[in-house]
């Protein structure tokens, strides 16, 4: 087949120019996989630290919901710092707060200086996926930003999979009580932030990206809006065609991470030790929906077809695959409720790494972090009601999971109508006047 010829009579870029972008989507894998490494460890020492301190599970749902509450806020913080100084600073300045606030979480012996650290950490870590989406944004081009993200994304799991190898090497093969653990691996975020400083720009500063891969990575027509502010960005229904799926969707991820260990604890009867495979094989299958369901969307773009088209139905496709969860309380088999959770997982996965595509579709580079900021905001207020309704609910019925997850599996629907109605075609915002300062 002839090769296309753009206006202009000169053959476009091809993806095969170069490949530095690819090494900033392993910069970004790392600092994803710390990010959940430290989110997760508090779930995963849940029932060692609910025995030593006498927690009740609503007492655990309010240590979740606090992280919850300052995440949600900080998300409006970090999205709009991302947006001013950009994600070199911007992210440096996120990972040293959630490092501090995971290392507090070493010093904390009550609910509320439990509380307290992890308000910290939150408030930090709410900076990682406008970081994530603003740098995908200056690093690929809307062909490839899908499947770029959803390599990045499934980053979440491997953090999730490699929590409970940490805490073994810690605290079993080193002899670390649980306190200790926390302190020693906040190294973790030490040693990223050294990287991020080190490796990261943008392709036109980094000096190692070739004519080719800059002619890629900028092929996409230029944006008529330099920035959008804050006061433009919350009157735009296609801001909140994202964050609206966010507060629906986001609560089930945070519902996994911090709920399943003590699932199958209580379930199925498993310490720590014996759960990890379980958890391996869920978050594996998580990983292949997250690069699966990114490289779909891409794909679809690639052979023509609208971005409004490939992401809708990527994520109907992914809605599809959270089913599975309808099933799991009547299973009495422990691995087949694990394949259920996982495909649910994947289901999740996919549908996030198109979700976190859409702001870009839409927004100037300029203002990615702040519409990721609000979305984020509404997804951290989800998971806070998530997380507060889990503990009430499980007290009142014995630990039964049935109601929670039967919930799980409608939100994926009502996320995608609730894009489709605010934003029918995911067109580039329109701003009067031109550009718009913050």
């Amino acid at each position: 087949m002839a090769q296309a010829i753009t206006a202009s009579g000169a053959a476009p870029p091809t993806p095969r120019a170069g490949h530095y972008r690819w090494l900033i989507v392993a910069l970004l894998f790392i600092a994803t996989t710390v990010n959940y490494i430290d989110r997760t460890m508090l779930g995963l020492l849940a029932p060692v630290l609910g025995d030593e301190m006498g927690w009740s599970e609503n007492d655990y749902g309010n240590i979740v919901t606090a992280f919850q509450a300052a995440y949600a806020f900080g998300f409006l913080i970090m999205g709009w710092l991302i947006d001013r100084f950009g994600p070199k600073i911007g992210y440096s300045i996120a990972i040293s707060i959630w490092t501090i606030g995971h290392i507090a979480h070493g010093f904390a012996g009550s609910i509320a200086s439990f509380m307290a650290a992890r308000v910290i950490l939150g408030v930090g870590e709410a900076g990682h996926f406008p970081s994530v989406v603003r740098a995908s944004s200056e690093w690929f081009p809307q062909k490839e930003r899908a499947f770029a993200i959803g390599w990045v994304n499934s980053a979440t799991t491997i953090g999730v999979i490699l929590t409970a190898p940490t805490i073994w090497l810690f605290m079993t093969w080193a002899g670390f009580d649980w306190r200790q653990t926390f302190l020693y691996t906040g190294a973790f975020g030490a040693i990223l932030l050294i990287l991020w400083l080190w490796l990261y720009s943008n392709p036109r500063e980094s000096g190692k990206v070739g004519e080719g891969e800059l002619a890629w990575i900028e092929h996409d027509p230029p944006e008529k809006v330099e920035r959008i502010g804050w006061a433009k960005i919350v009157t735009k229904r296609e801001a909140w065609a994202f964050a609206v799926a966010k507060f629906l969707t986001d609560p089930v991820w945070f519902l996994m991470l911090f709920w399943l260990p003590k699932y199958f604890a209580s379930t199925y009867g498993v310490d720590l030790k014996i759960v990890l495979l379980p958890m391996i094989a869920m978050y594996l299958l998580s990983d292949v929906g997250s690069i699966a369901g990114g490289w779909l969307s891409s794909k679809l773009i690639q052979r023509g077809h609208t971005a409004n088209y490939a992401r809708k139905l990527a994520m109907l496709i992914a809605g599809c695959c959270v089913l599975p969860l309808l099933f799991v309380t009547g299973v009495e088999n422990m691995w087949l409720a694990v394949v259920l959770i996982g495909i649910a997982l994947a289901g999740h996965q996919a549908f996030s790494s198109n979700l976190l595509s859409i702001p870009p579709d839409m927004f100037p580079k300029r203002a990615v972090g702040s519409v990721i900021g609000l979305g984020g905001f509404m997804g951290g207020i989800g998971g806070m009601i998530m997380a507060k309704s889990t503990g009430l609910v499980l007290d009142a019925t014995a630990g039964n999971y049935t109601i929670i997850f039967a919930i799980c599996t409608t939100v994926y629907f009502l996320a995608v109508l609730a894009i489709h109605w605010l934003s029918p075609r995911l067109a580039p915002v329109t701003v009067e006047n031109g550009a718009v300062a913050a």
